[in-house]
């Protein structure tokens, strides 16, 4: 713990307090270009929940300094205090509400060309697809390649520098824990992130699968294994839209035949007004968005929009809008989010 000028210790905040001052700091980065990606609240105590996310920090927990000190963090990442964290290459920046607001920077060394070689070299033509390999749909030997704890993806703690500016005299202040593990949740959103922060581009994984197959096509020597990732997949794990390479011509615009309207038909339908009036007024009480699986999924079919398309305009990654889609009751999204699809549910009726 830190002590201040006065002599005691740091003042008690409420985490609501706190937070919300945090927002406001956040809302004024925003004005001024900063592009904050926070980690939202993490409902129950498991933080991360897919293959890279929970391997990332199982991995780390199971060095012993870091077991002893992680688990500071673990409140701290869970109610989304850590603000802002933004993973590039080698390494992550990032802003932890406290008793105030403290920045902290993580370097983490990139994978050794060596090792990073001799990974590519075991994996090869054993990958089908980029979206088995971000999804961690591989098999058992796979898995262990990857995860392997000296020579796989995830780094070892001698490979990993950090500091923050909080007074807090400890190696690894909590502030730095929840940052680590918010890594790991920012993971079950963009697995891609890992390959970004040490260095290295997944693609060559199944690159290293088509090089295979194009020696053993030459060869007569057997075929390839690479599969493609069909369009949907490919915008569920990158966010990104993929247009037609040659969109259909267009149809011939159809013949409208005339039809006369009789007096009688005229008649009935001046009298039917006040019906149509009534038909659109009761149309206009919709019931409430009830957050479910089912329920985004539908409203995002009304409105035509791409999962990719779909995320963008609440905020969230397109990966996230998958895993809400595949939820079969009620759904948790951060209250932003939750905001924006009551809105989107409104303008779609």
């Amino acid at each position: 713990m830190s002590r201040y000028d006065y002599g005691g210790w740091a003042p008690y905040l409420p985490v609501a307090e706190r937070q919300a001052k945090a927002r406001k700091m956040m809302d004024k980065l925003r004005k001024q270009g900063v592009e904050i990606q926070p980690v939202e609240k993490i409902p129950g105590r498991i933080i991360a929940r897919s293959f890279w996310g929970k391997g990332w920090c199982d991995h780390l927990d199971s060095f012993g300094d870091y077991a002893n000190r992680l688990p500071r963090g673990r409140t701290y990442v869970r109610n989304g205090s850590v603000c802002h964290l933004k993973i590039d290459k080698g390494k992550v920046d990032a802003i932890v509400s406290g008793s105030s607001l403290y920045a902290i920077d993580i370097t983490i060394d990139p994978l050794a060309s060596p090792n990073w070689s001799e990974l590519k070299k075991r994996c090869t033509g054993k990958i089908g697809t980029l979206l088995e390999l971000l999804q961690g749909q591989l098999s058992g030997e796979i898995m262990g390649v990857v995860t392997d704890r000296k020579n796989g993806l995830f780094p070892q703690p001698g490979q990993i520098r950090y500091k923050c500016n909080c007074p807090d005299s400890a190696g690894m202040c909590k502030h730095i824990a929840a940052v680590i593990y918010g890594i790991g949740a920012r993971l079950d959103e963009r697995p891609e992130l890992l390959f970004v922060l040490r260095g290295v581009d997944h693609e060559e994984l199944i690159d290293a699968d088509a090089a295979a197959a194009s020696i053993a096509s030459a060869t007569g020597r057997g075929s390839s294994r690479r599969r493609a990732i069909a369009d949907d997949n490919l915008e569920d794990v990158f966010g990104v839209e993929l247009e037609d390479a040659s969109p259909p011509p267009p149809s011939p615009p159809k013949k409208i035949a005339r039809k006369s309207v009789s007096a009688k038909t005229a008649t009935k339908k001046v009298a039917d007004k006040p019906t149509v009036k009534v038909a659109a007024k009761n149309a206009t009480k919709q019931p409430a968005f009830r957050a479910t699986g089912r329920a985004v999924a539908d409203l995002r079919k009304k409105l035509g929009l791409s999962k990719a398309a779909f995320a963008r305009n609440l905020g969230v990654s397109a990966p996230t809008i998958s895993n809400w889609e595949a939820v079969k009751g009620a759904i948790h999204p951060h209250p932003s989010s939750l905001e924006k699809l009551r809105r989107m549910h409104e303008e779609a009726q």
